[in-house]
């Protein structure tokens, strides 16, 4: 109205009414009005019929005062049951406005939240967040998945990981440990959620776990968390989860692909979204960085170490995940480190073997890593035992391998088939020919063929280089005698 009256002044109605923003019948009010409009009185008058007057006193507020939570849909259900082609749909929207007018005069007290200030180097977090909805597919498979973030409270500069499996102690120490040393510095406190990696949840009072405690001391960090089930304790970490997810969907759009080569290709991609994100916060992380306390002369151990035996069978099991080593391994009791994604094994102080982790689920509880290399010298021995292996469907290297062991057990006896079964692998392990074998045995299988062994090793064999000859010509002794009198 004040904006309205100062170009009156100046133009006329329609003009004004114009430059204002309103139309030429509310000009025509404030030019003949008396008071400002925030100076009128209440109006206490309806402008139609209220439709609930005769049931809100006597049904509605007796509802409401014995079910506070419930919401007017659910209401205005119970008053279309009891009042039959009464009350139609439309009464939502009124009986929505007041239960909401009569929570705010006659309702009860609801939580207040109390933003924090976060100093700088005062607060780093750690949360998982489960990353599916991505759809992320590594070679054409389905990659399930989580993420672990790592956050400082002051300037949100953040350092994330790609985590296989569960929310583990491995996971959880890798992950903050990473995040430390690429920040340069550690800061005073560190908040998680109730994890049981961290925090034993099962005791009366707050409880460390014996690991997590000594990777706090390593680094001197106090270790804190939030309360079970108040997420919003935990604010500073759980937004940063969605915007980190967020930024990792709009990437995948700009790259038009949500398929990768392999995990590194995916982590890499994961690495430049986060380089992103913190390129938004240089200036307050700047700040931060130079509060950090400084971090220790080295890093702790982030595995976990399990005694294992490689049985007569050439496998150990870890964690209810059996896989295969070396033959000459066999009988021997390996120190296995567990990582969060893979895992050493050691005899004596010398890392003799080391191989990607699996982890057990509920869909796979106890999974197989069986790497047919490992294998191969004592099947090209003993082929005949090939047919009733029961580990024999792990270590196939491609399904290729094992349609095409399918196809030549029911063409062949199962002593030759065996023999050509085993001969094959021989041939893709001598010349290293692993796919491009899966593409032949591909086309011999449509066609109905049986693979021919001596061909394929023809096909498949090194090519002969072909020596130049080289005739070399030693001068006469003479030429010598004719450069040094030169000299």
């Amino acid at each position: 109205m004040s904006k309205y009256k100062d170009l009156r002044g100046k133009h006329g109605q329609e003009a004004a009414a114009a430059k204002t923003g309103i139309s030429v019948a509310s000009a025509r009010r404030l030019d003949t009005a008396v008071v400002l409009p925030s100076q009128r009185p209440p109006r206490h008058w309806r402008t139609r019929v209220d439709p609930l007057a005769e049931v809100w006193d006597a049904e509605v507020v007796p509802m409401l005062e014995g079910a506070p939570s419930l919401m007017a849909v659910t209401v205005l259900e119970e008053l279309q049951r009891r009042h039959p082609e009464r009350f139609a749909d439309a009464v939502l929207r009124t009986l929505q406005r007041r239960v909401s007018q009569w929570r705010a005069e006659h309702g009860g007290e609801r939580e207040i939240y109390f933003a924090q200030e976060h100093p700088p180097g005062r607060l780093g977090l750690s949360d998982f967040t489960v990353a599916d909805e991505l759809d992320i597919s590594l070679g054409g498979l389905a990659f399930p998945h989580r993420l672990y973030q790592f956050a400082l409270a002051h300037s949100g500069w953040r350092h994330a990981r790609v985590v296989l499996g569960g929310e583990s102690f491995q996971s959880l120490a890798a992950g903050m440990q990473d995040a430390l040393w690429m920040a340069g510095g550690v800061p005073q406190e560190h908040r998680t959620d109730s994890l049981s990696a961290a925090f034993n949840n099962l005791a009366e009072r707050e409880e460390l776990t014996t690991r997590y405690q000594a990777l706090c001391q390593h680094y001197g960090i106090h270790p804190t968390r939030n309360n079970t089930g108040v997420s919003h304790e935990n604010g500073a970490i759980e937004a940063r989860q969605a915007s980190l997810k967020r930024g990792l969907d709009q990437g995948l759009l700009l790259r038009g692909s949500r398929e990768f080569d392999d995990l590194p290709a995916y982590e890499q991609f994961v690495a430049e979204t986060v380089r992103r994100l913190n390129a938004r916060c240089t200036r307050a992380w700047e700040a931060e960085r130079a509060t950090l306390k400084p971090l220790p002369a080295r890093r702790t151990a982030d595995f976990e170490e399990v005694d294992a035996r490689v049985s007569k069978f050439g496998v150990f099991s870890a964690k209810s995940v059996l896989y295969s080593v070396p033959s000459r391994l066999a009988g021997q009791r390996l120190k296995v480190r567990l990582h969060s994604t893979h895992l050493d094994a050691w005899l004596g102080g010398v890392k003799v073997f080391e191989c990607e982790r699996l982890h057990a689920s509920t869909a796979d509880r106890h999974p197989r890593r069986i790497d047919w290399r490992h294998m191969l010298p004592s099947l090209k021995r003993k082929p005949g035992a090939f047919a009733r292996w029961v580990l024999r469907d792990a270590m196939f290297p491609r399904s290729e391998y094992a349609q095409a062991w399918e196809h030549i057990s029911r063409q062949l006896p199962e002593r030759a088939a065996c023999r050509l079964m085993v001969d094959l692998l021989d041939l893709a392990d001598r010349a290293n020919v692993v796919a491009e074998l899966a593409g032949v045995l591909t086309a011999l299988l449509t066609r109905g063929e049986l693979p021919d062994i001596e061909l394929l090793r023809d096909q498949f064999a090194p090519r002969p280089s072909v020596m130049p000859e080289v005739t070399v010509v030693l001068p006469s002794t003479s030429v010598y005698d004719e450069l040094l009198k030169a000299a």
